[in-house]
């Protein structure tokens, strides 16, 4: 098998620094294993260089491993999905690193002499039209925080380190009632408004939301998790709630929360909806989330011992 590390160098604070660990790690390896590092030049260089690559050598076994955060992860994703001879994997050093929370943490995929003896295991992912996800896909309140973030970035005061906290508050004076109709499945499962809707594969979003609890990447389903919309004071007394991913079985969200699951999501909403795909901003108003069930091999590292300890303790417990 190939080893390819596809490293986006402008993804998360402290990108530089893991990067140069890797390459030091890696050069143990040196003569050992086959193994080489791609440096991405611009927005969709990943997804070039990974589909170049994977149909130039259709022979081989090739694991790409997305250096970077969840949209490099996409990149990688979008260039690995339909070759055979591909599979993903993950050396998370971006800001984000949602997807991988679902196995624990980005510290379990740092580790290069596990990550490099990952194994490899088929998890769902999501369709849209022509364009995939692997964790999750939302909008509403979460997308007009990353809609107004991406507006602000590169302005002073409200930019910068501040673009986050800017968008927040912008959603909560624009985006606390949602225009749109949610059917799971052919079931409609809202009366047209939301404040917040996630449909995932993974379990996080957000860098800390715990959005969907129950998911289980390889069953096949898509979990659907609908908030109505809400005043902002509760709002901020379920904010906790939400984060620790308690909500599904809290009881004050049992009147405003829809939760589903479903093979097909169809969203209908006015002109100029977005949705976040893996973080990506796409601009669209009618579209069907529809779940490709193993459709990726991704490569997952084997618990170190420490970790292993923890988890027994944790089930004991």
């Amino acid at each position: 098998m190939k080893h390819i590390f596809v490293y986006n160098p402008i993804a998360g604070r402290n990108n530089k620094e893991a990067a140069e660990r890797l390459m030091e790690k890696l050069h143990e390896y040196d003569g050992k294993i086959d193994y080489e590092i791609y440096t991405t030049t611009a927005p969709g260089d990943a997804t070039r260089f990974v589909r170049e690559r994977a149909e130039a050598e259709k022979e081989e076994l090739l694991r790409f491993y997305a250096c970077g955060g969840d949209g490099t992860l996409n990149e990688v994703l979008h260039g690995v999905v339909g070759h055979e001879n591909a599979s993903l994997g993950c050396y998370p050093c971006g800001s984000g690193n949602d997807f991988v929370k679902y196995y624990g943490g980005a510290e379990r995929f740092l580790d290069v002499d596990t990550l490099l003896a990952a194994v490899e295991t088929p998890v769902d992912i999501m369709k849209i039209d022509d364009r995939y996800a692997i964790n999750v896909t939302n909008f509403g309140f979460d997308t007009a925080v990353v809609r107004t973030m991406e507006k602000v970035r590169k302005k002073k005061v409200i930019g910068g380190k501040n673009a986050y906290t800017t968008g927040i508050l912008t959603a909560l004076l624009t985006a606390m009632r949602n225009r749109c109709t949610v059917s799971v499945d052919g079931e409609d499962i809202n009366d047209g408004k939301c404040l917040l809707c996630t449909v995932a594969c993974g379990g996080y979003v957000g860098g800390s939301f715990h959005c969907a609890p129950r998911s289980k990447n390889d069953d096949g389903l898509l979990e659907v998790c609908l908030v109505k919309p809400i005043s902002h004071i509760t709002f901020l007394r379920l904010m906790s709630s939400y984060t620790d991913g308690t909500h599904l079985d809290d009881p004050r969200f049992k009147k405003i929360l829809t939760y589903r699951q479903g093979k097909s999501v169809h969203v209908s909403a006015p002109e100029g909806f977005a949705f976040s795909l893996d973080g990506e901003l796409v601009t669209k108003n009618d579209f069907t989330i529809e779940v490709c069930p193993g459709a990726v091999r991704f490569a997952v590292p084997p618990l170190r011992a420490a970790e292993n300890e923890q988890e027994t303790k944790a089930v004991t417990v």
